[in-house]
Formats: C-alpha cells, structure tokens, sequence
C-alpha cells in the first residue's frame, strides 16, 4: 500500500479503539484481572446505576444468551452483580461491584496515558479538533448516546 493510500476512516478509527483497548486489557492481566475482550465489551456498557441484561445484549449487539453468559462470569468474578430494579419488582439490573469499580479506576488510569500520548503526538489543537469531531458525529452515529 503506497503512503497515499489510507484504509477508510472507519478502519483508521478501529485501529487505534483496538490498540486502546489492548492496552487496557494488557494492563489489567498485568494487575491481575482477569476478564476477557468479550466481557470487557459488555462490561463497559453498565450504567453508572446499573442495566438490564437486554439493553446490554442490544448495545453489544449479542444474543440475550451470550450476554446473561458473559455476565455471569463476570458476576462470579465478582465485577458486577445483580440487583432488584427500583423502577419494575420484576426486574434486575447488572451494576458494577467493587472488584469491577477498581478495574474501572485502573482502566481510565491507562486511557489517560494514552490520550496523553496520541496528544503528544497529535499536538493539543489536533487532538482538540479530532475529539470535537467525533463528538460531533457521536450524535448520528451512536443511538445509545
């Protein structure tokens, strides 16, 4: 591929959410958390006062089965665990637990490395303006906003 030529901007943003979020995840295996990509996805989708298990599956655009199976894996690990919902008796919403708000902390530890990283890099206005923008196309592109 000559220097010219890029992949689509959708594939460029890809490449670096996915070293991001490798970078995450190395990070926590190193402190001893262990949680997979998959949980990790879903994981990241918890409100902070908690979710149903269906507004999960949608969000991570997985099965309702595939999500109650990530989510109790994650509850035994004990980063989330299930709570009545205050709106419906019938209901239960996934929170994040303690274990997981420790995991959570660490995480957004290393997102600022390396944002301070890309902003080296970048320079402040640039990574200004790229932020302003995808913020901007935040609000066509993530119904879930």
């Amino acid at each position: 591929m000559s220097e010219d030529v890029h992949p689509n901007v959708g594939v460029l943003l890809f490449i670096a959410y996915r070293s991001m979020e490798q970078r995450v995840l190395e990070a926590l295996a190193g402190l001893g958390y262990d949680i997979t990509l998959a949980q990790a996805r879903l994981f990241m989708r918890i409100a902070p006062h908690g979710s149903r298990q269906t507004d999960l599956a949608e969000q991570a655009q997985i099965t309702k089965q595939s999500a109650g199976f990530l989510i109790e894996a994650l509850e035994k690990a004990g980063y989330v665990e299930r709570v009545p919902d205050p709106t419906d008796a019938r209901a239960r919403l996934v929170r994040v637990a303690a274990h997981g708000a420790r995991a959570v902390e660490t995480s957004r530890k290393v997102v600022d490395e390396i944002l301070a990283e890309w902003t080296d890099h970048l320079g402040a206005d640039r990574m200004r303006a790229m932020t302003d923008a995808l913020v901007s196309l935040r609000e066509i592109t993530d119904p879930y906003r």
